[in-house]
């Protein structure tokens, strides 16, 4: 028999190894079948062999049920299924005799809702740094920010790693690296262009990082680690959420609004889904097929404006 929780440590460095996954998801799947192998110690499953339907059913039962703060959400309870399945895929790759990975089914979920913002109020909240009371410096870098996340849908995990070599301000484009190590080709807008370059002007510094600390507390020259200049995914998304409030925007912004923002711009102007899916980085059409409430309600309008009209 396989011992469960050796194996378990055996696909988490077979993903980062030899599947070159990135350490955000081997940490996050590491979490998921750990959390896995104590269900299944607590119920006396220890071997790979001895997992079986009977056990899935059990399982997806108690992650239903399991209350931390609050209910899982189902696509949490999904994204435990599939850490699961992968292991189950590597099992039997390794031709161990246990359940089927095709056995395990995700839980079905209802529509996304995807919330970004256009029209005034997408224009006061890019302009929102300009009326805060932010030094020079701070103001300009958080319109290039905000400027970049919605001329190019990147993550703000992304964003947050520029450096100023990662962009070449002579082009409308250069190469960035996103999930699973993929690489794409994104677009600078003028607009977009023009605030990096106002920001990177007025900076007296030769720092790599493209967005860099600029708060009182921090002092460039006392840093032991050049990593430690760049501003976080976290720091981002509070600078996103106080431009909302000054631009009056009452429903909850993050950075992936615009990511949101910048796609729905793209299919509102007549871009075809999978283009999109490409611009976003997207593996799947089917994670980009959350836009399509978007090209629904243009054809529920082509149909208001055109149908009928004789009968009238």
């Amino acid at each position: 028999m396989t011992p469960l929780k050796e194996f378990i440590i055996q696909f988490l460095e077979y993903i980062e190894i030899e599947k070159n996954r990135s350490q955000k998801t081997v940490e996050n799947y590491g979490f998921y079948l750990q959390r896995f192998s104590s269900w299944a110690s607590h119920h006396g499953i220890t071997a790979v062999e001895h997992l079986s339907q009977e056990h899935m059913h059990a399982y997806r039962l108690w992650l239903n049920r399991l209350h931390e703060e609050k209910p899982l959400k189902k696509s949490t309870q999904n994204y435990h299924m599939i850490a699961l399945r992968s292991f189950l895929k590597y099992c039997a790759k390794r031709d161990l005799k246990s359940l089927a990975p095709e056995k395990i089914e995700l839980a079905k979920q209802g529509e996304r809702s995807v919330a970004f913002l256009d029209g005034d109020d997408l224009e006061r909240f890019l302009e929102a740094p300009t009326l805060s009371h932010e030094g020079e410096l701070i103001k300009k870098r958080d319109r290039a920010i905000l400027e970049l996340l919605f001329s190019t849908g990147l993550r703000v995990s992304e964003l947050a790693s520029l450096k100023i070599t990662s962009i070449n301000l002579k082009k409308d484009e250069f190469t960035i690296r996103g999930k699973g190590d993929k690489y794409r080709i994104v677009f600078l807008s003028p607009r977009a262009k023009e605030h990096i370059k106002k920001y990177l002007d007025i900076r007296k510094d030769a720092f790599l990082p493209l967005f860099i600390r600029h708060d009182r507390a921090f002092h460039p020259k006392q840093i032991q680690n050049e990593k430690e200049l760049f501003l976080t995914p976290r720091s981002i998304q509070r600078l996103v959420q106080r431009y909302a409030k000054v631009a009056g925007i009452t429903k909850k912004i993050s950075p992936h609004t615009l990511r949101h923002s910048y796609a729905t711009d793209l299919l509102q102007n007549g871009a075809d889904l999978r283009s999109v899916q490409s611009l976003l980085g997207h593996a799947s059409v089917t994670t980009t097929q959350i836009y399509t409430h978007i090209t629904n309600q243009q054809l529920r309008e082509v149909h208001k404006a055109f149908h009928g009209r004789q009968r009238k």
